[in-house]
């Protein structure tokens, strides 16, 4: 029964996602900025499908991925610099920029950090109690970087035409500021996290014993 209602509750979050993929790609402001900032989920999200009879994953992490896949889709829509809610954010902090990118830097802390930890536990290629957290937190910023080198090689490619999806909204430290909200993203799957995620990760091992 278990298994019934997480399937039915995946397969409705993925048509939600899919509603919104084509929501935001109807309402661009800059389709190719769109497509650039939603390919991750037009990946992620049909091998999430594929391989969820073979290697169904912690509800703690599609939960996560399902509104990391919304942020990075809201985010294509009106280009980050441009998201309204970052704006109400900016006015009621008191910011120079609008901060919504920062969220999805978080969040590409936080999920990868998830599955890692949840890969790494799963095969045993980890042991012990304080390396998985370092582990995990390395292979976030590695992934944090990798983007921000994806970001550079666009900028080279586009020039003036990339700016919509860099989004530095003129910070000079934008890219150091990215990869740090990465890290607070992990850390948090670290710090906060772990206890939880190790709980439904033994539960969903024991399932498929």
């Amino acid at each position: 029964m278990r298994n019934l209602m997480t399937s039915t509750l995946l397969k409705s979050a993925a048509l939600v996602l899919l509603t919104i993929l084509v929501w935001t790609g109807i309402n661009a402001g800059d389709k190719i900025t769109w497509l650039m900032e939603v390919t991750p989920v037009t990946i992620v999200v049909p091998i999430l499908w594929a391989t969820y009879a073979r290697y169904s994953l912690t509800p703690l992490l599609y939960t996560l991925i399902f509104f990391h896949a919304i942020i990075l889709m809201i985010g294509g829509q009106y280009t980050y610099a441009k998201v309204p809610i970052g704006f109400d954010v900016q006015a009621w902090l008191g910011l120079s920029r609008n901060p919504y990118d920062k969220l999805g830097h978080f969040f590409q802390g936080l999920v990868p950090a998830l599955a890692a930890r949840e890969i790494l536990i799963r095969g045993q290629y980890v042991r012990g109690r304080k390396m998985p957290g370092f582990v995990v937190c390395c292979i976030a910023l590695a992934i944090s970087a990798f983007y921000e080198l994806i970001e550079w090689w666009v900028a080279l490619a586009l020039g003036q035409g990339a700016d919509l999806f860099l989004g530095t909204q003129g910070d000079p430290w934008d890219t150091q500021s990215d990869m740090f909200c990465a890290l607070l993203g992990a850390l948090t799957t670290v710090i906060f996290l772990a206890g939880y995620h190790q709980r439904q990760l033994t539960s969903l091992l024991q399932q498929r014993d």
